[in-house]
């Protein structure tokens, strides 16, 4: 049986329209999204060839006409009945490549709204809000829809001091281990537990053709506890998440606070930076912090013979990879589709998992 392979290759629309002028002078292609939000792409093209109504060639993308600041691009790639949009955005950036010998390059840079919050600095108090009700105004702020669910305290007071809105939102989602991404108009501002993505299986050798994969101790703890000074009742605070803080995201295998405590004992970690003022917020910050180490116990780079589905937060299985670290369980961080002229569609990915597989599973 002879198996037949088809080269993918993306499809850009331009202001609304089909550009074939991108598809055929394309070297290569980088979209990239973390969960910290703001989804970049990075286009090279060859700068020199046919322009239109004319009769010789001539430079290309520099007039202003098919690439300029501000103009909406969006990028869908994947195989025609399975094709799927994993960039749109708007141009922010134009460089021109120059050298002896080789045609000329321009690379456009885009962004997609989350750009706007970047460019914005405030001096702004809030109160009596929680995070998720800071991420609906500073959505609105900026026109935009919001989805915002993440669990938290109510803050009394929360001042965002010469800081990009976001910035300022990046700090108030690390805070409670929350994530923020933009699609269809909408902010998200959402707990790990209420976002929704993909779920896909990977097998090493067959669509997975990398992978790296490490369960690390370094940064694991068996507690982690946070400390402040509550005014109003002139005493201190302090509260501490244990091991048990992430048993209700695994189903199975030994989590590295286990591990640890098996391998070197009792290991705590105390966090002084932060200064809460009441015991709600330093409950809620001991929790996010305790998850955030133990959610990374496991850690894998991989890529993959393009797999457009994958996104940030996409749930992973992964097989033939080692016994320590087969099977579900691995949650998407950072996603980079990337293509060019030599391998054609690659999907780079880091995802994390909580625990390592019980010996001899």
């Amino acid at each position: 049986m002879i198996e037949t392979f088809a080269a993918t290759a993306p499809v850009f629309k331009v202001d609304g329209t089909v550009s074939s002028e991108l598809a055929r002078d394309v070297t290569s292609l980088r979209i990239e999204e973390a969960t910290d939000g703001l989804k970049t792409l990075e286009l090279r093209l060859l700068a020199q060839g046919p322009r239109p109504n004319e009769k010789e060639e001539g430079q290309l993308y520099l007039d202003g006409r098919a690439i300029d600041f501000g103009k909406p691009i969006e990028v869908s790639i994947g195989p025609a009945a399975a094709a799927r949009i994993v960039f749109s955005g708007a141009v922010s950036a134009i460089e021109a490549s120059f050298a002896a010998g080789t045609v000329p390059a321009v690379t456009a840079f885009a962004e997609d709204k989350l750009a706007a919050l970047r460019m914005t600095r405030r001096m702004k108090t809030y109160e009596n809000v929680t995070d998720a009700d800071i991420a609906q105004a500073i959505a609105s702020e900026h026109g935009l829809q919001a989805r915002a669910s993440a669990d938290g305290p109510t803050y009394k007071v929360v001042q965002q001091w010469n800081q990009s809105d976001l910035a300022f939102l990046r700090e108030r989602a690390r805070l409670i281990q929350a994530e923020i991404w933009f699609t269809d108009n909408t902010l998200y501002f959402a707990t790990r537990g209420n976002r929704t993505a993909t779920t896909l299986s990977l097998v090493l050798g067959d669509d997975l053709l990398e992978a790296q994969l490490r369960a690390d101790l370094a940064h694991q703890r068996t507690t982690v506890k946070v400390s402040g000074y509550d005014a109003s009742q002139r005493e201190g605070i302090t509260e501490e998440a244990g091991a048990d803080t992430i048993q209700s995201e695994v189903s199975g295998g030994r989590t590295g606070s286990a591990v640890l405590q098996r391998a070197f004992g009792e290991r705590e970690s105390f966090r002084v930076r932060g200064d809460p003022i009441v015991s709600a917020e330093a409950q809620a910050w001991a929790k996010a912090e305790m998850l955030r180490r133990a959610r990374g116990f496991v850690m894998v780079s991989g890529m993959t013979n393009g797999t457009a589905d994958m996104v940030v937060g996409s749930k992973l299985s992964l097989d033939r990879v080692g016994s320590p670290f087969g099977g579900d369980g691995y949650y998407v961080t950072r996603v980079c589709h990337t293509y060019d002229l030599v391998d054609g569609f690659r999907t780079h990915f880091d995802a994390e998992r909580a625990t390592v597989n019980e010996a001899g599973t």
